[in-house]
């Protein structure tokens, strides 16, 4: 499957990678290796020694470098080779592991997986609610045994929440949502509009409507390969569009393999930020959604589609799939221009 190298990947929120340790993690069907320096920072590695390809976690950690377990090759971590126990210790060139460029930006860790010279932190994009200082925020990972394009569908079409979040996060004026998709480059914006829409308890609760009619945006920005901000937001029925109280959350799906996916989530406030107990039903109810109703179905959908190519399945193409339908589209030309380019 090929997959778009050239842009930046999350891999792992930063806290994942413990001081001084490790974490192991695949994308792109590649097998990765963070480490955290004595310093703090973390270094992407193969996770394969370069001499018989044994996995690098599995060798000595002795302050920045790593030992192999099976030949005893050390390696500092930017890959280079530092010691060879055999014969008379000259380092083959060819003993050297692959290392990735790796950006820490918004408490997440992100790798580049193309070309390493044309890594640029700036392409990495801004996301809204990921600042502590500013916001409360609930945030996870799901793994997900799904192709990462069908995770990107479900967040660039809410109209499924009616149906398969009812009750917690969606309501039959959903549908009567007015939408609006365009297109900015290769950014793709898929928003709904909600009007005089009475909440479900949980986000009645959140929002405070006192069970007053409300008009609800959800807005989302797709940029490539599936990095997704959704802003969700409430203000009286009837009141000036998009002025109220909002949540920012991201929704970034990184391809572990092409049926397997890595999920980072979040959800901000920058309002009842001490209150305790919000937060903790929060963190349950979203995990609910996320675990046990998106997951579930998006898995279902895979193995219904059998390993078959999704546009080959001939799909029927409803209003809602418009943003995803955009999004599809944009990543399949980016995929193609840059092997074309290459």
């Amino acid at each position: 499957m090929p997959y778009l190298r050239n842009c930046w990947y999350v891999i792992a929120w930063d806290d994942e990678v413990p001081a001084e340790g490790s974490l192991r993690r695949r994308v792109l069907n590649e097998d990765i290796l963070l480490v955290r320096d004595k310093g703090g920072a973390v270094h992407a590695l193969r996770n394969r020694c370069p001499h018989r390809f044994a996995p690098l976690h599995l060798g000595k950690r002795d302050g920045d470098t790593i030992t192999c377990a099976y030949h005893g090759l050390r390696f500092g971590l930017d890959g280079g080779c530092l010691h060879n126990p055999h014969g008379d210790g000259t380092i083959p060139a060819g003993a050297r592991v692959q290392s990735y460029p790796l950006a820490l930006k918004h408490m997440l860790l992100w790798i580049w997986m193309g070309d390493p010279d044309r890594a640029d932190p700036a392409e990495i994009p801004d996301l809204v609610g990921l600042d502590p200082d500013r916001y409360a925020i609930n945030r996870g990972y799901m793994h997900t045994p799904a192709n990462y394009e069908l995770m990107t569908d479900n967040i660039l079409d809410l109209g499924h929440i009616e149906f398969l979040h009812e009750g917690l996060l969606g309501s039959e004026a959903v549908r009567r949502g007015e939408t609006e998709v365009r297109q900015n480059g290769k950014t793709v914006i898929s928003n709904r509009l909600v009007r005089n829409e009475i909440l479900p308890p949980a986000l009645d609760a959140l929002f405070e409507s006192g069970g007053q009619p409300v008009d609800r945006w959800l807005d989302v920005l797709w940029t490539a390969p599936a990095n997704m901000q959704l802003t969700v937001g409430v203000t009286p029925a009837g009141s000036p569009e998009r002025v109220g109280r909002e949540t920012p959350g991201v929704h970034l799906m990184t391809p572990e393999t092409k049926t397997t996916t890595h999920y980072f989530w979040s959800n901000a406030r920058d309002f009842r930020r001490d209150d305790a107990e919000l937060h903790a039903a929060l963190e349950q109810g979203l995990r609910y959604a996320f675990e046990h109703q998106d997951k579930p179905m998006i898995e279902a959908v895979a193995q219904s589609m059998d390993g078959e190519d999704f546009w080959d399945l001939r799909p029927a193409i409803l209003a809602c799939d418009a943003g995803a339908i955009r999004a599809r589209r944009v990543l399949r030309k980016m995929i193609s221009d840059e092997q074309a380019a290459s």
